[in-house]
């Protein structure tokens, strides 16, 4: 697992940029943070992804940050806890 931050001025590649995470699986835990919770390939891609398009677009006020985590590792509190709730619909 890991988790994305961003904090992407223009309006337009800020929104390029959390369309490609959500392509990639991510799911939406604050306005510019993201979780991961995909295989390693996925991981891999995204942050090629960043490497190779986005981080050649970024300017001085732009910045995205990757930490590693691991489920054992976070703490969920308020709505955040629902996210990792089984849903069985009938």
């Amino acid at each position: 697992m890991i988790i994305v931050s961003y904090d992407i001025k223009d309006d337009k590649l800020r929104t390029m940029f959390a369309k490609m995470l959500r392509s990639q699986g991510a799911i939406r835990l604050q306005l510019s943070v993201y979780e991961v919770n995909n295989t390693q390939r996925i991981v891999n891609n995204i942050k090629t992804k960043i490497v190779e398009k986005y981080s050649k677009l970024f300017t001085g006020a732009d910045s995205v940050m990757i930490f590693n985590a691991s489920k054992e590792s976070v703490q969920k509190f308020g709505n955040a806890i629902h996210r990792d709730a089984d849903v069985v619909y009938f």
